[in-house]
């Protein structure tokens, strides 16, 4: 069920969030969902939420499969500062950056913040590979299908063209 009418799309702020890698918890799900919980703690609220999605890791289809989810969220910080946060999240659930793709406990990328578009000194908005992926945009579409890119299109027109992790369901 979609929340468009309930907040200002034009200044959503999305976060995806991933797991392949259940590291310490009983399961990817239980890391996710205490990885939401820990967002308060850093000054990120979460306005509304998907479901968890499912897919083939992608590049490498060997690799465990992945859960992933999105959230959309209010906060004080400027992108910076959010990327700061959830970074800080990410080091707390075991976090480790080795090869390029490899898995991970957790990966929290910022996908949009609101309107900007751009390289924000070394920060680039929206997240550049997002629009390309249905484990992001289908997540994203499930909460707000009319969301619009700050690239263009929808959320919902996205998710059903997105290349890659065509395989992305929700579970």
């Amino acid at each position: 069920m979609g929340i468009d009418g309930a907040i200002d799309l034009d200044g959503a702020v999305i976060v995806a969030l991933g797991c392949n890698d259940k590291g310490v918890w009983s399961s990817c799900r239980e890391a996710l969902e205490a990885a939401l919980a820990r967002f308060r703690t850093e000054g990120i609220d979460v306005v509304a939420r998907s479901s968890w999605w499912s897919s083939l890791a992608w590049p490498d289809p060997q690799d465990p499969p992945f859960l992933n989810g999105a959230a959309i969220v209010e906060t004080r910080h400027d992108p910076h500062a959010l990327m700061a946060a959830l970074g800080r999240i990410e080091d707390i659930f075991g976090r480790r950056r080795s090869e390029r793709n490899a898995p991970r406990t957790l990966d929290l990328d910022l996908i949009a913040y609101g309107r900007l578009s751009g390289d924000l000194e070394g920060l680039i908005l929206p997240h550049p590979r997002s629009a390309e992926r249905r484990f992001v945009m289908g997540p994203i579409a499930e909460m707000a299908p009319d969301w619009v890119h700050p690239h263009g299109g929808a959320a919902r027109e996205l998710a059903a063209a997105a290349a890659v992790a065509r395989d992305a369901h929700p579970v």
